[in-house]
């Protein structure tokens, strides 16, 4: 018996239902997020990290039939059943109209290196996985037939734990897969379908493995078999883990296996969209497949491949992904005569103009693709001279990069005690009008109090979790008694909180608001009108750099005066990235301009009735309305001098702190309402949630790119 049955035969006859949703994703963005599940027995769903399958294999079959008998709890299990069912079998969708030639038999394939779905399924790092995750939500959404394409990590993304000097350590946790919403691929013979790959001069297997996301299917590769070398069992051990070789590695599995993989399902996608460049190598199997079938050169397979083909860069420096020549040539030289080509002309595929000794993933993508675009307008116009060089290698009349601006799937980050103010302000149905202004011109007709009570809520949510995460580090850091009873004090409710979450790496600038101690101190710890912090993001495991950024903050959180007003929270995942962006009062986003390819973190804010304090740069130049949503720090213009320019934009980020934003929020009538902050809070969710949206994002690439 599989283990989806067992879970099902375990299940009383009235909770059959649940069956449907252990396995899809569609529950974590439905009106009833996790509560059903949640009902079931609330401290084991915490426990198991909102993971379906793993409080269904640890509950108990008294507590089930405790539910199965509560006629409250049913009915809402079978109102949800019927809204999945429609939802799955909806007679018109978006795209069925716009797009009819993608088809279930020919849709969009959808590479990525990371998807962030949900926080139970730790398959990403950051930012990229859960634009990807949203990606595939938002075509489920919109009837969209779309598979994405993955690697299925036994270790993930690396947990976080900080010492008592500030300095972050790296501990992995090994995935247990019969404990995660995901299934085995068979094959007609009923055995697990398996790919095959050369890497390393070996034949690498790889089983396939299948994530339901509403609609949209995504289909992982696992070389952690038997049938392996020990070496190769680990390609899919760590995401962003290894040296160079096993990076590379990762990479021919997922672009050359992904190709593979498809055919093996009997898959004909319309187009293949890469989503960054780790996948750039499925360009060369497709290539060489096309040459196998039709015969011919790589010269006149070099159309037909790059009309299907789709590449979204989300770099924006030169250097870009780049791997040694001899390292690429050790791992392709029996591939590139299959392509009709030698070592010369292969190397040739990823040559850079600005570096001409290393094997660009960029450039490769740049060549064999029909279309590039970058993920806000911005980076649009540094990609354009960015690249400009490459371009001009091109015999083909192809127009420059392009652009279309990320966004974020509004139902997976608003918080159920918004949405259902939404509901009854905007109407029942607003999610599904999401990107219409005319939805979001109703917010004023919300109440200040009643959105202003509600974001409040919100925000002591937060802090009280912010406070249980940062008591159990300084346990297990076996911290003073002292230390462990000060958390105590650690922020408070009625006070102005910015939020700050991000990688830290030197370009994002974490540290920029420390630059004057002094100033910031007088600034937080002023007893009228006093700020406080929440910070949290990880260092990739081998960024010295950003490991120092962590401890120098971690270090600055201990000033007297500082250490009730900063906090810290270890390991942030996509479940802190929600009570995050659901509860702040004020984001801070402070990149070194012009290197903030996109973010989205930002708009999940203004979703939430939170406000933005960037940089400007990114989604923020398109989304920014002076004097109406937001504010910027600095200004939109750089200095070659680092140094001035992080003077420069710190004095902007404390003036306006002191000046305008601390004002505004303490300026409350008679029942505590600051009602010129609510404004700005209703005109950051008018301005904002209908344009930075992933339906929004998804429908521009159907337009601008799947079908052009």
């Amino acid at each position: 018996m599989t283990l989806r049955r067992s879970l099902s035969a375990k299940l009383p006859p009235p909770l059959k239902p649940l069956n449907q949703f252990i396995y899809n994703y569609w529950w974590s963005w439905t009106s009833e997020r996790g509560s059903l599940f949640r009902a079931l027995a609330p401290d084991l769903w915490q426990d198991c990290q909102h993971n379906p399958v793993a409080l269904m294999q640890a509950i108990t079959p008294e507590q089930l039939w405790q539910l199965a008998e509560d006629p409250h709890y049913l009915k809402r299990l079978q109102t949800l059943a019927a809204e999945f069912q429609a939802y799955l079998h909806r007679d018109q969708t978006w795209a069925q109209d716009a797009a009819p030639s993608i088809t279930s038999d020919h849709p969009v394939a959808y590479f990525c290196i990371e998807y962030g779905i949900h926080e139970s399924l730790p398959l990403y790092c950051g930012g990229l996985g859960v634009l990807a995750g949203d990606h595939l939500k938002s075509a489920s959404d919109l009837g969209l037939p779309l598979v994405g394409v993955g690697l299925l990590y036994h270790q993930g993304y690396f947990s976080q734990r900080l010492n008592r000097s500030g300095w972050q350590e790296a501990h992995y946790r090994d995935n247990d897969f019969k404990n995660l919403p995901l299934m085995p691929v068979c094959n007609e013979h009923g055995q697990r379908l398996k790919i095959r790959v050369t890497i390393r001069q070996r034949m690498v297997k790889a089983q396939v493995w299948q994530v339901q996301v509403g609609r949209s299917l995504l289909y992982l590769l696992d070389t952690a078999i038997i049938e392996n070398h020990a070496d190769d069992q680990r390609i899919t051990g760590q995401l962003y883990g290894g040296d160079p070789d096993q990076q590379l590695a990762q990479e021919i599995l997922l672009g050359i296996g992904g190709v593979r993989m498809l055919q093996a399902l009997g898959i004909e996608p319309s187009i293949y969209h890469l989503n960054d460049v780790h996948a750039a190598f499925a360009l060369l199997e497709l290539a060489r497949f096309e040459m196998e079938q039709m015969g011919g050169t790589l010269a006149d397979i070099k159309p037909y491949v790059c009309d299907r083909t789709l590449f979204t860069t989300h770099t924006p420096v030169p250097t870009g992904q780049t791997f040694s020549l001899d390292r690429i040539e050790s791992y392709f030289a029996d591939y590139w005569p299959k392509l009709g080509l030698d070592r010369t002309e292969f190397l040739a595929l990823g040559a850079q103009t600005s570096n001409p000794d290393v094997f660009s993933m960029t450039a490769l993508a740049l060549q064999l693709t029909r279309a590039t675009n970058a993920v806000s307008k911005r980076h649009g116009e540094v990609s354009r001279q960015l690249w400009q060089h490459q371009y001009a290698k091109r015999s083909d009349s192809q127009s420059a990069i392009g652009h279309v601006t990320n966004g974020i799937h509004s139902r997976s980050w608003i918080a159920p005690l918004l949405e259902d103010l939404y509901q009854d302000y905007l109407g029942r149905h607003w999610a599904e009008r999401i990107s219409d202004p005319e939805t979001w011109s109703k917010i004023e007709q919300i109440p200040d109090d009643r959105l202003w009570h509600r974001h409040q809520i919100l925000k002591a949510r937060l802090i009280a979790y912010t406070r249980d995460r940062v008591l159990k580090a300084r346990q297990a850091r076996k911290e003073c008694s002292d230390d462990i009873k000060a958390v105590e004090r650690l922020l408070d409710p009625q006070v102005l909180t910015l939020g700050f979450a991000r990688r830290f790496s030197d370009y994002k600038r974490s540290h920029l608001i420390f630059r004057d101690l002094s100033r910031l101190t007088r600034i937080f710890s002023n007893q009228k009108r006093p700020v406080q912090l929440i910070i949290a993001g990880k260092a990739r495991p081998n960024d010295t750099a950003g490991k120092r950024i962590i401890q120098r903050i971690m270090e600055w959180s201990r000033h007297p005066d500082l250490r009730d007003r900063i906090a810290f929270i270890e390991d942030y995942d996509m479940y802190t990235a929600k009570l995050m962006v659901q509860g702040i009062d004020l984001w801070l986003n402070t990149p070194r301009r012009p290197l903030e390819a996109s973010g989205t973190s930002g708009q999940k804010v203004a979703l939430n009735g939170g406000i933005n304090f960037s940089v400007l740069d990114g989604w923020w130049c398109e989304g920014y309305k002076p004097n109406l949503n937001g504010w910027t720090i600095g200004e939109d213009a750089e200095t070659r001098d680092q140094d001035v320019q992080d003077t420069i934009d710190a004095e902007s980020f404390y003036a306006q702190l002191e000046r305008d934003i601390v004002r505004l929020y303490y300026d409350c009538d008679r029942n505590h309402v600051p009602r010129g902050w609510v404004k700005r809070m209703k005109a950051s969710i008018r301005t904002i949630a209908p344009i930075f949206n992933s339906d929004r994002m998804v429908s521009d690439y159907v337009n601008q790119l799947y079908i052009s």
